[in-house]
C-alpha cells in the first residue's frame, strides 16, 4: 500500500499543529485505517523513549491517538535545545554526534535522505500518514534549506490545511502573507484554512473567510473554539500562558464555592526544561493547584503540605546557576527544612545532590543543592530506555509509594550515586528504587528519581492522590468528536480520496 498523506501546516509556532494532527490521527484511525503520523524535524526538549530511541513526545502521542507503536521513523530528526545557539541533534531515535557539531544549514542535505526513506517506509506500511510541519512554510530565510515543511509536503503528494491561532490576533493577514509566500505550485496543495481558538459568536467572522478565499482560493474549513480542558500536554508552550496560573481543577472546586484548601504543586520553570509534558495529568487532578514558578517569592508561599518538583533539564548545571541566580535554591532549602515535600525528577535528581562532575564536556560541573548525599558524574554515552521498577521501603511523607510498581523511561547522561565521602563516612544509601533509580533522604520528605513518568501512571497518581484522572485514550477520541463537530462535512475524508 501506498498511504494517502494528509499534513498539517501552521501560519506560526504554537498555532495548534501539534493538536490538530493528534486529532486527525485519532480521526483516520476510527475509521478503520491503517493510520501512522510523522514529523521530519522536531526541536523540542520534551522526548519520549520508543523502540529504537528517543523522538519527540508530540510524536509518541499522535501514534498512540493513530493506535499505531511509536517509533523512530515517525520522527526521524529531533533537535534537543541546551543553549540558545546550541542544539543536541538526534538521528532516528540515537545522539549524532557528527551532526551536533555541523551548523544548521549544513545539516540539511545530509539528513534528507534518512528523512524521506523514513517517510517512504512509513507510507508503504499504512493507508494514511498525518504529516505535521514545523513552525511555517513561509519561512523564506530557511526554505532553501526546508527539510521539514514544503520539501515534505512535495514528496509525499500531501494534502495541507494551514492552521492560525486566532486568539492571538491578525489570522486573516497570517494566513494570506503565509499563502502569498509560498511558492505558486505549492499553494495548490492547499485544502483548507482552520482557524483555532476562536472565542466570540462566529457571525463576527464574516466577511472575512469570503474575502480570503476571493483573494487565495482557499476556503475556511473549520473553526475551532477556544478549547483549553482537552487533556493533551502541551509540547512547548505549557508555561508562556500558565506561569502562576491555578489549574482547571482548582478553578472548578472555587466554582462551586468549597473551601478546602488544594495541595499546590510548585515546579520550577528553568530555562531549559525538559519533559514537562509528564505533569499534564496533575491539570486534572481533583484537590491540586498546579503552579509553574520562576521566583523565589513565589516558593514562599507555600505550606508544609505542599510540594516543590525540579523537573527534568537538558543542560542540568545551566539550570541549576539559573535556579541560584534567583534565590530559588534557598526557597528549596526552607521548604525542605520546614519537612515540605521536594521531588526532583532526572536533572532535577542530580540538583538536588551534592556535585555535578562532567569530565567529557556533556554538561557542566558544579555543586549541587546538598538535599540528597548523591554525586553525579556526566557520560559521553546517553542512557535512554524504557523501565519497570518497584519503590522499596519509603519512609517519610512518600511513604505511601511504598512497593508501588512504575513504568516509566530514563534519558539522561548522568551516573547517579552515593557520594564516595558520605559513604565512607557511613552515610546510609537512602535507596528508593533498586538500581540507582530513585534516593530520598533521612528524613523522608526529599525523594529524586531518574525515571519520567511518575504522573502518568495509574498506580502512583492513586498512591499519591487517592484518585485518577482521564486516560489518554478517552482524550484522543474527545479530540476525534471535537474536529468531527467542527470541520466542514466530508472535508476529512475528502483529503484522503
Amino acid at each position: 500500500m501506498t498511504a494517502r498523506c494528509v499534513m498539517v501546516l501552521g501560519a506560526t509556532s504554537g498555532a495548534g499543529k501539534s493538536w490538530l494532527a493528534t486529532a486527525l490521527c485519532r480521526w483516520y484511525a476510527r475509521q478503520g485505517l491503517r493510520v501512522a503520523p510523522f514529523k521530519a524535524q522536531n526541536m523540542s526538549n520534551n522526548a519520549r523513549v520508543v523502540a529504537g530511541g528517543e523522538i519527540g513526545s508530540a510524536q509518541y502521542f499522535q501514534a498512540l491517538a493513530a493506535r499505531a507503536e511509536p517509533e523512530v521513523r515517525m520522527n526521524p530528526l529531533l533537535l534537543k535545545p541546551e543553549r540558545d545557539t546550541h542544539s543536541q541533534v538526534v538521528l532516528l531515535g540515537r545522539v549524532s554526534a557528527e551532526l551536533t557539531a555541523l551548523p544548521w544549514r549544513g545539516r540539511s542535505e545530509r539528513v534528507w535522505p534518512r528523512i524521506a526513506g523514513a517517510l517512504d517506509a512509513l507510507r508503504e506500511e499504512n493507508e494514511v500518514v498525518v504529516i505535521e510541519g514545523a513552525g511555517s512554510p513561509a519561512e523564506i530565510n530557511l526554505m532553501a534549506s526546508d527539510i521539514v515543511n514544503l520539501r515534505v509536503a512535495r514528496h509525499a503528494a500531501a494534502r495541507c490545511l494551514l492552521i492560525v491561532d486566532i486568539d492571538r490576533g491578525g489570522a486573516f493577514a497570517h494566513l494570506y502573507g503565509t499563502w502569498a509566500l509560498m511558492p505558486e505550485a505549492d499553494r495548490a496543495r492547499l485544502h483548507g484554512f482552520v482557524l483555532n481558538k476562536f472565542r466570540g459568536d462566529t457571525s463576527l467572522l464574516a466577511p472575512g473567510p469570503e474575502q480570503l478565499r476571493g483573494l487565495t482560493g482557499v476556503a475556511t474549513v473549520a473553526t475551532l473554539p477556544m478549547w483549553r480542558e482537552h487533556g493533551l500536554p502541551e509540547e512547548d508552550g505549557m508555561f508562556d500562558g500558565c506561569l502562576g496560573a491555578s489549574s482547571a481543577s482548582s478553578a472548578s472546586i472555587e466554582a462551586r464555592g468549597q473551601t478546602a484548601r488544594l495541595k499546590t504543586i510548585a515546579v520550577i520553570a528553568y530555562p531549559r526544561i525538559s519533559n514537562l509534558d509528564e505533569f499534564q495529568p496533575l491539570l486534572n487532578m481533583p484537590g491540586v493547584r498546579l503552579r509553574w514558578v520562576r521566583s523565589a517569592t513565589e516558593l514562599s508561599a507555600l505550606a508544609p503540605e505542599d510540594w516543590i518538583v525540579l523537573p527534568g533539564s537538558k543542560h542540568t548545571s545551566g539550570d541549576l546557576a539559573w535556579l541560584r541566580s534567583q534565590g530559588l535554591d534557598r526557597a528549596i532549602a526552607t521548604h525542605a527544612g520546614q519537612g515540605g515535600r521536594v521531588l526532583g525528577v532526572c536533572g532535577g535528581l542530580q540538583m538536588l545532590g551534592e556535585a555535578l562532575i562532567d569530565p567529557h564536556g556533556v554538561d557542566g560541573n558544579g555543586p549541587g543543592l546538598g538535599l540528597l548525599p548523591l554525586v553525579t558524574v556526566f557520560a559521553e554515552d546517553k542512557t535512554v530506555r524504557l523501565r519497570e521498577a518497584s519503590f522499596g521501603a519509603i519512609e517519610g511523607s512518600w511513604s505511601s509509594l511504598s512497593g508501588v510498581e512504575l513504568r516509566g523511561y530514563e534519558i539522561h547522561h548522568g551516573q547517579t550515586a552515593l557520594h564516595p565521602a558520605m559513604a565512607a563516612a557511613g552515610q546510609r544509601s537512602f535507596e528508593a528504587m533498586p538500581e540507582g533509580l530513585a534516593w530520598q533522604n533521612a528524613e523522608g520528605n526529599v525523594l529524586g528519581l531518574y525515571l519520567h513518568g511518575l504522573f502518568e501512571d495509574p498506580r502512583t497518581l492513586h498512591a499519591l492522590f487517592g484518585a485518577a484522572v482521564p486516560t489518554l485514550d478517552s482524550v484522543f477520541d474527545g479530540l476525534a468528536d471535537y474536529i468531527d463537530a467542527h470541520f466542514d462535512p466530508g472535508l476529512l475524508r475528502s483529503l484522503i480520496e
